[in-house]
């Protein structure tokens, strides 16, 4: 007979082929959806390669985030998926192992990934999110073009946030102007005007910005008056190098908040109900995520190792149908938790503690001998569904 420990090396050597491939193409599936922001940032804003790369850089520790529990779940299915296909299991079966004795790399592996994306969490997410802050402040000190981004309520100047809905680059005209200014204490000035443009003067760090055929909507608060001016022609001057900021000195969001940081944020007690629960969320998100991976790897355990009659028409279905319920319960708890009316712990906690409870009655039926089936109409929506993915990916190596 061979000796446990022997079998568990095997099981747990199995797992990292597997896992290493789905982290990657997870990871670069994830780093695609952001060539459309980097292609325009090259081709419009001339932005150098170097200044890309840190963007893409800072950007990996919110990706790892989500596609290492999904590279454990995944990992974790497919080897077990391969043993019982060629099966494995039934021998080890035969040599007198039950399921609860091929538990323990599979607890090892999880753990691993769960202490993996904690670190990332704690450390790396929100290190990236500032990190990319600092970086687009750089960039708009260099060209108050990255400022003026389409369609989109850029903030990435201290006290101005401005709105356009076309942006011509080789004229430099803007269309639907909307500009938010705070520079002056205790004042906002809001300018509205259907056409506008940028002039960049002599000095390499003033940028003028003029509107034509306008409004402005001036509040004082310190008066609590409100005035309206109506104009044909209108400048805002903005003087990029007084607007930059130090890193100490940058407001940072709460996801870009450090631990130590966030707590005592939420220390403080903050007055505003909903920046509280907002805290709650973001806090609770750092930890319940990395556990996700024990949740998920639980859960793709007894999926893996169902009979092989029942493996093809169910087990990667099951997989991929779990893996789409547990992310569509997070973001209804972060959407409930962000709410007030939900409590942010079960908001960020319930997924795993569903996905666990789900892997744990898969597992003890498989143990007993009794697989669990999924209602047709389900397995059926699965398998359209991974077909449909396999084509598409299919469609995207060809291209």
């Amino acid at each position: 007979m061979i000796p446990v420990n022997i079998i568990h090396r095997y099981i747990f050597k199995e797992f990292l082929p597997p896992f290493g491939i789905s982290l990657f193409f997870l990871t670069f599936v994830f780093l695609m959806t952001r060539i459309p922001d980097i292609t325009n940032l090259v081709v419009n804003y001339n932005a150098d390669i170097f200044a890309i790369l840190m963007m893409v850089l800072y950007t990996l520790p919110r990706f790892l985030e989500f596609t290492i529990p999904m590279s454990v779940m995944i990992s974790v299915l497919l080897t077990f998926m391969r043993m019982s296909g060629e099966n494995e299991i039934v021998a080890l079966k035969g040599a007198g192992l039950s399921l609860y004795r091929l538990l323990p790399p599979v607890l090892i592996f999880c753990f691993l990934g769960t202490a993996l994306t904690l670190w990332i969490t704690i450390s790396g997410v929100a290190w990236g999110k500032l990190s990319i802050k600092q970086k687009t402040i750089e960039m708009a000190r260099s060209s108050i073009d990255l400022a003026l981004q389409e369609r989109q309520f850029n903030s990435r100047l201290k006290d101005i946030m401005i709105y356009v809905s076309h942006v011509d680059m080789k004229t430099k005209d803007l269309a639907d102007v909307f500009i938010e200014d705070r520079t002056v204490s205790g004042m906002t000035r809001i300018s509205m005007a259907p056409r506008g443009r940028l002039i960049h003067s002599q000095n390499d760090n003033i940028y003028t910005i003029r509107l034509y055929d306008g409004m402005i909507n001036q509040v004082d608060v310190g008066d609590k008056t409100v005035s309206t001016i109506h104009f044909g022609n209108y400048d805002i001057n903005i003087d990029l190098a007084a607007m930059h900021q130090g890193p100490g000195r940058i407001r940072k969001d709460l996801d870009e908040l450090n631990l130590n940081d966030l707590i005592g944020f939420i220390r403080t007690g903050p007055r505003d109900t909903a920046e509280m629960s907002e805290a709650m969320m973001v806090l609770h998100e750092k930890f319940s995520v990395p556990f996700a991976c024990l949740a998920m790897g639980l859960l793709a355990f007894p999926l893996g190792v169902q009979s092989l009659s029942l493996r093809r028409s169910s087990g990667f279905g099951m997989g991929v149908f779990f893996l789409l319920v547990y992310y569509f319960f997070l973001a209804a708890g972060w959407s409930a938790g962000e709410t007030g009316y939900f409590p942010p712990v079960l908001g960020m906690w319930l997924p795993n503690l569903i996905m666990g409870a789900a892997g744990i009655y898969l597992l003890r039926r498989n143990a007993r001998e009794k697989p669990v089936k999924m209602p047709l109409v389900v397995t059926r929506m699965m398998r359209r569904l991974q077909n449909r993915f396999l084509r598409m990916m299919h469609h995207d190596m060809s291209a």
